[in-house]
């Protein structure tokens, strides 16, 4: 079986679906399957990594093909079109990730007109966050006249959680919806990581009760909420200190800075950047607690892996996760509301029972429901299915 993956960007700074691609591509060849994945890059980009457009770049697990992209709006890129109107037709099925996305359009145009099937991953842009904020006219003119027919013309829609199938229910697409969860390498979280590279590069973290918020940063993320919460919180635990690993726009980083100064805990925050290998885990073990307090999250791929480090975590009722850990006790889940989150943030730093009751049910959960294995099995099993003309949602 041979599949090709199309995703408008593998830089990880891209958020969640960006790390998650290449997690799919090596559980899926564990499974035995093929797996080539096209994308868009800048030229600048291409230049500073020395990748030649068009050409395969072998990974752990698949090969990825580079295509010039001309615009940063919608990620376009013709290069890519017209590689894929000529080679679609040699693989068996695609699975296209992300709406509102020139590589999607072009991916499930030219699979339609070859007769490839096709399943779409909308990254949860089809809820009525993602539909309605951030450029809510342009998404509801492209979903009315591009994403719709591609989404319709899909042999299945692929959520990864109960709640993303839900909430796009109310669109009454023609594909039946099929829900996988994301995996994670649990690998480098069996083995206790090292406090002390986080601790070693950030001093004044030393001797804090740690707050990690580890994503990016932007504005469905939660940090207008998290912020005044956590200015309650600290309020009767002096020693807490808040982590921002992440980055984000200069402009809204600034503003989210003004913020801290006004509430009078800009001294209590740290902002280490972008965090991953072996400092990402690091400050997964230097951490009292995760917090992710998204509006919108489709799944939350940083959040499992707070899960497997067997972390107390604290999020938001707009996580798509959220429900195994409230089926799991695996965490605390609030309304995105900041009194609700300053009381949760209060009951986890005072309390270290209850976080440690939490981090082994976490740990656990994330074990059973979230390794490489049951995706690239899950994954496999789909693709058969609708290759064999069986049901996608059997």
């Amino acid at each position: 079986m041979r599949v090709l993956h199309v995703i408008p960007s593998l830089d990880p700074q891209d958020g969640g679906p960006s790390v998650a691609l290449p997690l799919m591509a090596r559980a899926l060849a564990n499974e035995g399957v093929e797996v080539e994945a096209a994308l868009t890059l800048t030229a600048a980009d291409a230049g500073s990594r020395g990748i030649s457009f068009g050409e395969p770049v072998a990974r752990e697990g698949f090969q990825a093909r580079f295509f010039k992209r001309q615009t940063g709006f919608y990620k376009v890129s013709l290069p890519l079109r017209a590689w894929l109107a000529c080679h679609v037709r040699e693989y068996d099925l695609l699975h296209i990730h992300a709406l509102f996305s020139f590589a999607s359009l072009a991916a499930a145009g030219a699979a339609r007109r070859s007769k490839v099937p096709y399943i779409m991953r909308p990254l949860g842009l089809l809820n009525a966050w993602g539909m309605e904020n951030r450029r809510r006219r342009v998404k509801a003119l492209s979903f009315r006249l591009f994403d719709r027919p591609a989404l319709d013309g899909a042999a299945a829609v692929h959520y990864t959680s109960r709640e993303e199938r839900d909430e796009a229910a109310r669109l009454k697409l023609r594909p039946p919806g099929v829900v996988l969860p994301l995996g994670i390498d649990l690998a480098p979280f069996r083995a206790p990581a090292d406090p002390e590279i986080f601790l070693q590069r950030f001093p004044n973290a030393r001797g804090r009760d740690v707050i990690l918020f580890l994503s990016r940063v932007n504005p469905k993320k939660g940090l207008d909420l998290l912020f005044p919460a956590f200015a309650r919180a600290r309020a009767r635990y002096p020693r807490a200190l808040l982590v921002i690993a992440g980055d984000g726009d200069g402009e809204y980083l600034a503003r989210l800075r003004a913020d801290a100064e006004r509430l009078g805990i800009g001294g209590d925050i740290l902002w280490t950047g972008f965090l991953e290998g072996a400092d990402k885990l690091s400050a997964l073990a230097a951490a009292t607690l995760f917090t992710l307090p998204s509006y919108s999250e489709n799944f939350g791929i940083a959040l499992v892996e707070a899960l497997a480090a067997g972390l107390a975590c604290l999020t938001t009722e707009g996580v798509a996760v959220g429900g195994d850990l409230r089926e799991r006790d695996a965490g605390i889940v609030v309304p995105c509301d900041e009194s609700a989150l300053a009381d949760a943030l209060g009951r986890l730093l005072g309390d270290a029972s209850l976080r440690s009751r939490l981090g082994a049910n976490a740990r656990r959960l994330a074990a059973e429901r979230f390794s490489l294995e049951a995706m690239g099995a899950a994954l496999k099993g789909l693709y058969q299915r609708i290759l064999e003309g069986r049901p996608a949602d059997q």
